[in-house]
């Protein structure tokens, strides 16, 4: 796999409103694993939207590799062109900070946000420009992911398309591993 697209829940749906809470930590580092595995077998690049949430922190994953995997490139490709218009400044500032950093930033829009069409198109040309998904997306959890994962199957269907989810089964036994080590630490084991 040489492109993948990587997104998930928007944070507000998370109910995660700083990028350094412990759960955010938790899901960057069920992507770091799943990043790391891909790397190593020649992952070229990772593309998201830009999206608030599992998209942002996917892209710090990304950049906080790159000292290791030289070859691997983030690139951002926003749905609609000023994305973050109506974000606070907070927001803005991360957002900004990501983008700096990205080795290609565009928009599939040439114009600011005009309808729900928008995300459509931005789906479909995310997927047909990657190789394959990483979705942090529960079934039981609805939310805006499962416009996506509705999609990205259909595509399966009639192309080459792999698709890997985290879902949060996956993100507790995270959790509970870092609970374990954390304990032996102060058993003295």
């Amino acid at each position: 796999m040489k492109v993948l697209y990587v997104t998930g829940y928007k944070s507000a749906e998370l109910g995660i409103f700083k990028n350094d809470a412990p759960e955010a930590l938790v899901i960057k580092k069920a992507v770091h694993n799943r990043l790391q595995t891909l790397a190593e077998e020649g992952l070229q690049w990772v593309i998201i939207s830009g999206q608030l949430g599992v998209e942002l922190w996917a892209a710090e994953v990304v950049l906080s590799m790159m000292e290791e995997y030289p070859d691997l490139k983030l690139g951002v490709l926003t749905p609609f062109l000023e994305q973050d218009s109506k974000w606070n400044e907070k927001n803005k500032e991360y957002y900004e900070y990501i983008l700096a950093q990205a080795d290609l930033v565009d928009s599939i829009s040439k114009k600011p946000y005009e309808s729900p069409q928008q995300f459509k198109n931005r789906d479909q040309f995310l997927l047909h420009k990657s190789d394959g998904l990483l979705i942090v997306y529960d079934e039981e959890n609805e939310g805006s992911p499962k416009f996506l994962w509705k999609a990205a199957k259909e595509y399966r269907e009639t192309h080459e398309y792999e698709i890997m989810q985290i879902d949060f089964y996956e993100l507790q036994q995270i959790i509970e591993e870092a609970t374990y080590e954390h304990t032996n630490e102060w058993d003295g084991q």
